[in-house]
């Protein structure tokens, strides 16, 4: 448990509890009722009261952290000097901030557009994460964890070296797009897939290139 509570742990829950300090100064000018989530386009789908929206998410994300610490932290595979490892520990602050912005904002009043500001925050996680995703090494919990990769340390690197190309060059066209005004639904769906689906496809390639198909027939 001490080496899960490190610094690290305590400065990323710190940090995704920070909009909590910050909540005071527009408490009596929100609304009781507050909009915490929204749909495609960008409409108000979901309601909290105040309390909940300004220190019940941020509580709840600080939970999130903990346990996105303890299973990196007591991952078998885990590279305390991989860079991607580091980012994976401080990859729930952005979100807390991005999330609590939006909701605050639009409580205020201040017209943004909730559709298309949040699909360009995660587009720039998605760029971070390119940038890292060639530097992970095998893990259970950070990386593109698949049978084929997790088996074989050279489809592992082969398959996060396109990943890391293609997230970084899909996450820039797509901010791009966003910033053109492009409408933001389904593109970032589209993004997403692409990103997800071809490591998947090119990974499962290579260990049929390898020949460690299993031969056995029913």
């Amino acid at each position: 448990m001490k080496r899960i509570f490190d610094r690290a742990t305590i400065l990323s829950t710190l940090a995704t509890l920070s909009p909590i300090a910050v909540a005071p100064f527009f408490y009596h000018r929100l609304p009781e009722r507050m909009a915490i989530h929204f749909n495609a386009q960008g409409t108000a789908d979901g309601w909290a009261s105040r309390p909940v929206a300004l220190f019940g998410l941020p509580l709840l994300l600080a939970l999130v952290n903990i346990v996105v610490q303890f299973m990196v932290m007591t991952d078998p595979k885990r590279n305390l000097h991989s860079r991607a490892f580091r980012l994976a520990r401080y990859s729930v602050v952005p979100i807390s901030i991005l999330v609590q912005v939006a909701i605050v904002s639009v409580g205020l009043g201040i017209p943004i557009e909730v559709a298309r500001i949040i699909p360009l925050g995660v587009a720039l996680l998605y760029l971070v994460i390119g940038n890292y995703l060639p530097t992970c090494t095998q893990s259970y919990t950070i990386g593109i964890r698949l049978p084929w990769t997790l088996a074989s340390e050279e489809n592992w690197a082969k398959t996060h070296r396109l990943a890391g190309w293609v997230w970084t060059t899909s996450s820039l066209l797509l901010i791009i797009a966003l910033l053109a005004g492009i409408k933001p639904f389904p593109l970032f769906l589209i993004v997403t897939a692409v990103i997800v689906i071809i490591p998947v496809i090119y990974s499962y390639l290579l260990y049929r290139k390898a020949g460690d198909l299993p031969t056995d027939t029913v």
